[in-house]
Order: structure tokens, then sequence, then C-alpha cells
């Protein structure tokens, strides 16, 4: 047992703050496994329980602020955090709780999923979140990971209808708070190729481009901050770190979209 606690101790971890999906399909679940995939450990702060099927969210329970600020100092205490992924936060007092603790740690590099809505479309971060998120916890993050209708709702536009829209809004966003946004592709028009757009201050942008594939995957924004969290947490560079995460979501789509082609429309 000894010999097995000396190698958990030195092993990096991930520290996850976000909700749960009973469902499995998002959240923690996923988060977790993304991180074990890369062959690191994860640590949690849970923030909030919800009640979830493939289809809808059917309720959700927020943790105290305190609650989460506490398991986050336990996490940090307990073992050797080399990265910190933050999904679903729910409430300012959230946001300012996972600040405080933060704010003690400011050398591990954090990446924010900002968590807005669910698939399905329920409200998962309050209206008046959103200018706490993007004022006091963004400008401490490495990375930003807003989908298009995110980072239109981060900035006060409408959803971009093209690469060159999400690309200006990247670059406000960006220079709104101070570090690197990744803007998403994946809710751009069908037939498209996915593009993904790396934003960071003074640099030149960079365009990550994927097929698009058939068929929709939930948790796919967890699976990605997760794998860019894992690969910092293993000393990768960021612009390295995003493509080697956009790579693992690209298989693990196609792995999906072959297995619904051999089980047919039956």
């Amino acid at each position: 047992m000894a010999g097995g606690d000396g190698a958990m101790a030195v092993t990096p971890h991930v520290l996850i703050v976000a909700g749960s999906d009973s469902s499995g399909g998002a959240g923690i679940t996923r988060d977790i496994e993304t991180v074990s995939a890369f062959g690191l450990r994860s640590c949690l702060a849970v923030t909030a329980v919800t009640v979830q099927t493939h289809a809808s969210v059917e309720r959700i329970e927020q943790m105290p602020p305190e609650l989460v600020a506490a398991q986050m100092r336990a996490a940090f205490a307990a073992n050797p955090v080399a990265a910190v992924k933050i999904g679903m936060l729910g409430t300012a007092a959230a946001i300012e709780a996972v600040g405080s603790v933060l704010a003690a740690h400011r050398q591990v590099p954090v990446v924010l999923d900002p968590v807005l809505a669910s698939t399905s479309g329920r409200v998962l971060l309050e209206d008046d979140a959103i200018d706490v998120l993007r004022r006091d916890l963004m400008p401490v993050c490495r990375l930003v990971t807003p989908n298009l209708l995110e980072l239109a709702a981060l900035t006060g536009s409408p959803p971009a209808l093209d690469e060159g829209e999400a690309s200006l809004q990247g670059e406000a966003l960006s220079t709104m708070i101070g570090t690197a946004v990744l803007a998403k592709g994946g809710h751009a028009r069908e037939g498209q190729p996915a593009v993904d757009l790396l934003v960071q201050p003074d640099c030149p942008v960079l365009r990550l481009e994927a097929p698009r594939l058939d068929g929709q995957e939930r948790g796919t924004g967890c699976t990605l901050s997760s794998a860019i969290s894992a690969c910092l947490a293993l000393n990768s560079p960021l612009e390295a770190s995003v493509a080697a995460a956009k790579r693992h979501v690209f298989d693990i789509l196609s792995m999906s979209a072959q297995s619904r082609r051999r089980s047919g429309p039956g």
C-alpha cells in the first residue's frame, strides 16, 4: 500500500471544478475519463448536482459556495495539482468562492469552460453571474473555451455567422479579459468544417480545423477543456495542448460515428 500511495503522490493531478450529470453524458464524468485517458489523476470540487437525461436537465441543486471552496482547498492540500479545469459554476457566489481559492495558487494553469446553458437549452449560469465570471474569474485563467453561443453572450453580440465574425468576437473577449480564448466552432453552420480559433493577446490567431462529423455528441466541451487541462498539467505549451485536445475529441467523435454506422438505423 505504501508504494501505491507514493506513486499516487507524484502523479500530476487535474482539479476538476464542475457539476455532476446523472446521465453520464457530460460534466464531471466526462472530465474524469478524459484526464485518465492522458494518464493523469483527478481530484474534485463538485459545484452542483444535476438530474439529467440525454434530452433534458430536470433538476439542479447548487452546492453552498463555501463547500465548493473547501473542496478545492482540500484537493490542493492532498494532491500535486498541476492544472485546474472549471466547468459549471451556476452562481456569482460560487464564482467568487472559486476565485478566492485560485488566488492562492496563481502558478497553476486554469482552463475555464464557461458553461452558460445545457445542450437542451436549460440555463446553467444565472444572468447576474455572467459579469462576475468575465470580470473576476476569466482574467486569472490561462484559457477560456466558449462555444459560439457563449462567445456571443460574453461579448454582447449576435452569434457569429462565419469564421471572420467568430475571430473578431474572440479577439474582443481576449482583449476584455486579458487572456487566451478558444472560440469553438462546433455550433457553426452544417456542412462547414469544424474550425476552432485560438486567440491570444499580442499573437496571431491560430486556426485549428477538423472535418465535421455527422451526429451530435454531448459533453464534447467538457472533454475538450479537460484534455487541454491534462496537457497543460504535463507541461505542454498552450498551442500544442489545444491541438492535442482537439485531436482527442475528433478521435472520440469519429469512433462514435463509426459505431452508429455499424449499428445501422435500427
